[in-house]
C-alpha cells in the first residue's frame, strides 16, 4: 500500500490548481506573466470570492482579458496582499513591544522602590549615630546603581521608541501601497473614492465649489493594438504625469480604471475645472511619443475630458455619473475635446 503524505497531497492539489489557472488562461487569452497567473490560480482555487465574481462577469460578458484589465485585477484583489499582510502582522508586533515596555517601567518601579528603601535605611543609621564612612560608601554605591539603572531604561526605552517608529513606518508604506495604481504611481479608486467623500463634505460645510474631471484617452485599444500594450502602458504613465503636474497640491488625481482618470480639485468652479481641463488636454496632444525600444516618434495621443461641479447633497456616484456623461458626449462629438456638464443642459459655463 502506497503511503500519501500531507505535504504530497498539497503538492498534487496545487498542480491540479496550476493545470486549471493555465488553461483557463489559454482559454482566454491571458498573456503568460507571473502577476497573471496568481491571478488565476487564485481564480481557480477561489480563495478570493470577490475576485471570482469579477472575473465570471467579464467571461459572461465577453470581455477581454487584454494587459489594461489584467493589470486592474491583479493591483485591486492581489497587490495589495503584501500591504495586508504587513498590516495583519502589526498588532502582534506592537503587543511585543508594549508588553517589553511595560516590563521596563515595571522593573524599574521595583527598583527604585528597593533604591528608596536603601537610602531610608541610611538616613536611620546616620541619626542612630553610624560610622560616616560607612554611610558614605553605602550612598555612593546605592547612587551608581541607581545611575546604572537609569541609563539601562533609556538605553530599552529608546530601543522601544525605534520599534514604534519601524511600526509607524510599516504602516504608512502599507496605506501607500494600499492606495496607489502600480502602473501610473496615481492614487488608485480606493483613494479617490475616500477623498471624494472627504471633499463633498468640506464642501458642504463651508459652502465651497468642488470641481471633477475625468479623462480617457482617444481610441486606446486602437493604439495598444497597433503599438503593442507596453507602448501603452508608456502612454498611460505619460499622461498620469501631466495630469499630475498640472494640479495644484491639493487637488486628487487617481486613475479610475483601464485607461481612465480622473481628478477631484477642492474650491475649483465648472469655469475653473474647464480652464484647467483644456490645458492639461492640449499639453496632451502636443506631447511627442517616442518608442524606447527602436527610437521611432509615434503618432499623437489625445483625450477627452468631461467636467462637472458637485451639487450639494447628491452622491458621489450621482457626481461622477454627471461628469461620465459630459466626458461620452465630448468622445461622442469628436474627441480632443472638453465637454462640461453644463453643454448637457444647452447652458453655458458661468
Amino acid at each position: 500500500m502506497t503511503r500519501t503524505s500531507l505535504s504530497e497531497i498539497d503538492l498534487e492539489y496545487a498542480r491540479a490548481v496550476a493545470d486549471r489557472a493555465n488553461q483557463y488562461m489559454v482559454l482566454h487569452g491571458v498573456a503568460p506573466t507571473p502577476d497573471n497567473f496568481a491571478v488565476w490560480f487564485s481564480y481557480s482555487r477561489g480563495d478570493l470570492p470577490e475576485l471570482k465574481r469579477k472575473i465570471d462577469a467579464l467571461i459572461e460578458g465577453k470581455k477581454q482579458f487584454d494587459s489594461a484589465t489584467s493589470r486592474e485585477l491583479y493591483a485591486m484583489h492581489l497587490a495589495q496582499g503584501s500591504a495586508a499582510a504587513v498590516v495583519a502582522e502589526l498588532p502582534e508586533q506592537f503587543k511585543s513591544v508594549m508588553t517589553e515596555a511595560g516590563r521596563y517601567v515595571t522593573d524599574a518601579i521595583a527598583d527604585n522602590r528597593d533604591h528608596m528603601q536603601v537610602m531610608g535605611d541610611v538616613a536611620d543609621q546616620a541619626n542612630s549615630g553610624s560610622d560616616p564612612k560607612h554611610l558614605v560608601k553605602c550612598l555612593m554605591g546605592e547612587l551608581s546603581k541607581a545611575s546604572t539603572r537609569a541609563l539601562q531604561l533609556q538605553s530599552k526605552l529608546s530601543e522601544t521608541s525605534r520599534e514604534l517608529d519601524a511600526i509607524r513606518e510599516s504602516l504608512n508604506s502599507a496605506e501607500k501601497q494600499a492606495n496607489t495604481d502600480t502602473l501610473t504611481g496615481l492614487p488608485n479608486r480606493r483613494a479617490f473614492d475616500e477623498f471624494l467623500r472627504t471633499a463633498q463634505i468640506s464642501a458642504m460645510n463651508d459652502r465651497l465649489p468642488l470641481g471633477l474631471m475625468m479623462i480617457d484617452i482617444d481610441h486606446f485599444k486602437q493604439f495598444n493594438d497597433s503599438f503593442g500594450h507596453g507602448v501603452g502602458d508608456q502612454v498611460l504613465r505619460l499622461i498620469a504625469g501631466q495630469l499630475r503636474d498640472r494640479l495644484r497640491g491639493n487637488d486628487l488625481p487617481a486613475r479610475y480604471g483601464g485607461e481612465e482618470l480622473i481628478a477631484v480639485l477642492p474650491g475649483a468652479t465648472l469655469a475653473v475645472c474647464q480652464n484647467v481641463a483644456e490645458r492639461i488636454r492640449k499639453s496632451i496632444a502636443d506631447c511627442q511619443i517616442v518608442r524606447r525600444s527602436t527610437g521611432e516618434t509615434l503618432p499623437s495621443v489625445t483625450v477627452s475630458i468631461g467636467i462637472a461641479e458637485f451639487r450639494f447633497g447628491e452622491s458621489a456616484a450621482e457626481f461622477v455619473e454627471r461628469c461620465d456623461s459630459a466626458l461620452y458626449l465630448a468622445k461622442r462629438v469628436g474627441r480632443n475635446r472638453v465637454v462640461t456638464e453644463a453643454r448637457l443642459e444647452g447652458r453655458s459655463v458661468a
